[in-house]
């Protein structure tokens, strides 16, 4: 059985930038995403913590070392600038590896510096 699992989270990223006219994603610092494991186009379940929104989108790389969090399209109505965020990224383990992953947590400070990982 393969069980859903949280892989990767960055928490507390404040949304920097908000374009309703592009596609849809979401644009993250590429320095950020290393660190969090998270590949550009990959899946991520976001949530708002000041006004409870919780959606889904794709990632897109962003300029290195930018400190950028930019809510393109749709995503541009679930949250505006200086909003915080939680970012999820979740995988599928079977049970013989669950207790052997380990999800990477990237912790972000005010100007969406890492401050902490775990």
């Amino acid at each position: 059985m393969l069980r859903c699992m949280l892989r990767a989270k960055i928490h507390m990223a404040t949304v920097t930038e908000s374009n309703l006219e592009y596609e849809g994603s979401i644009t993250i610092d590429e320095a950020i995403l290393k660190e969090s494991g998270i590949l550009p186009y990959e899946q991520v379940m976001i949530s708002n913590l000041n006004n409870g929104e919780r959606f889904e989108t794709y990632v897109i790389a962003g300029k290195k070392g930018s400190g950028m969090f930019c809510l393109n399209g749709p995503t541009a109505r679930k949250g505006a600038v200086g909003d915080k965020i939680i970012i999820f990224c979740y995988g599928y383990f079977e049970d013989r590896r669950i207790g052997k992953n380990k999800p990477r947590i990237v912790i972000l400070d005010s100007k969406n510096r890492i401050s902490k990982k775990k």
